[in-house]
């Protein structure tokens, strides 16, 4: 098992969420910990359908005298519980460890969250240091880092199955859709503006659906926790910029295994979209586990001058581009020194192929790989 950089939630000795996409490797980090603590899992059935009748037989399944820890795993699956979990907090002093993989229905008008009582935190893909000497960055690029692929004898396999199975069965569960045709052909359409701004009315041309049931479909992704749209930075802006989002799968992994593959793709259309996938899902998972509290974005300007990643907190601001190129060259460079001319504060990156640190005026030039391995220096800066 990897040693997991999540360790804050149980240090606060609070009640808690933890939301994060089926895969990520929650229950199994939970067992691990509190192996002795009561977990109910609603996804199986001998829980979910005595719960969902009646959520006070929760309080069955606790022991009275014992204010540790217990465990909902998947409490999307009945929000009702909630408001016994509420009141457990409150009469017995209980501490709940409650996870999700969706928010979508949690977010919905009535549902109880505890009032501040419960912490939220999220846990992703495995990162570069918690692979440790399992890291390999060509492995990463083809096979993402959810936990189970690394045990897998074929994690191409298993990544197919991941796509087939949990995202069909969570979307069908939750009664997003009545046509799981139309929101497959989304997927695939969808990955193929994996790192890219998004075309909703191309997207829905590809899968053969209309404009707003494809941007229902982004939403949904979004809310599954598999997906994310990042915003274009704006703040003071001193040039005229485009307004769509970015898009992005969770994972490498699971991006390579919707998006749809033929003769007509080389793997340069593939690797460049992933390795980008890689660094973000890196900087979500430590701006997340550290409490860096940075808002991520990119930069476009109308005059296609783009930088894949920019971070903006209370540490500072961080303008960070990547180029699979294993050489830099003077256009390599010149949107971060454009973007360093709009905001001097800015310290700017560019992780490369290469395999040589190097350093361009203001600008600090890192292999990838070096980089994903230093990347909790780098945010702390």
């Amino acid at each position: 098992m990897f040693e997991r950089s999540l360790n804050k939630p149980l240090e606060s000795g609070k009640s808690f969420f933890l939301f994060g996409p089926r895969g990520t490797g929650k229950t199994t980090w939970l067992k691990h910990h509190l192996p002795e603590a009561p977990f109910i899992n609603l996804l199986q059935s001998e829980f979910y359908n005595r719960l969902s009748a009646n959520p006070g037989h929760i309080r069955e399944l606790i022991p009275p005298d014992r204010p540790d820890w217990v465990v909902i795993d998947e409490v999307q699956r009945i929000p009702a519980l909630l408001n016994e979990v509420h009141d457990l907090i409150e009469a017995r002093r209980q501490k709940f460890i409650l996870t999700g993989s969706s928010a979508r229905t949690l977010k919905r008008k009535g549902v109880n969250l505890l009032a501040g009582r419960a912490r939220t935190y999220f846990m992703h893909p495995l990162t570069a240091s918690e692979q440790g000497d399992a890291f390999d960055l060509r492995d990463s690029l083809r096979f993402g880092h959810l936990p189970a692929r690394f045990n897998d004898k074929d994690p191409g396999r298993y990544l197919r199955d991941y796509v087939q199975t949990y995202l069909r069965e969570e979307v069908m569960h939750e009664g997003l859709t009545r046509n799981i045709g139309h929101f497959s052909r989304f997927l695939e359409a969808a990955s193929l503006s994996q790192g890219q701004t998004v075309n909703i009315s191309g997207v829905a041309r590809e899968a053969e659906v209309s404009r707003s049931v494809a941007e229902n479909y982004f939403s949904i992704l979004e809310d599954l926790l598999i997906a994310v749209r990042l915003p274009v930075f704006s703040r003071r802006a001193k040039r005229k910029l485009i307004a769509q989002p970015k898009f992005y799968f969770f994972d490498a992994g699971v991006f390579r295994a919707i998006r749809p593959t033929g003769p007509l793709d080389s793997e340069a259309e593939l690797a460049g979209p992933a390795l980008e996938t890689v660094v973000l899902q890196e900087l979500r998972a430590l701006n997340d586990y550290l409490e860096y509290n940075y808002r991520l974005f990119y930069w476009r300007t109308r005059s296609k001058l783009e930088i894949d990643f920019v971070l903006y907190g209370p540490r500072g601001l961080l303008a960070i581009e990547i180029k699979r190129s294993t050489r830099i060259q003077g256009k390599d460079t010149r949107a971060l020194r454009e973007f360093k001319k709009d905001y001097p504060p800015a310290k700017c990156f560019l992780f490369y192929g290469g395999p040589t640190p190097l350093y361009l005026d203001d600008i600090t030039v890192l292999p990838v790989g070096q980089a994903l391995k230093e990347l909790d220096a780098i945010l702390r800066m």
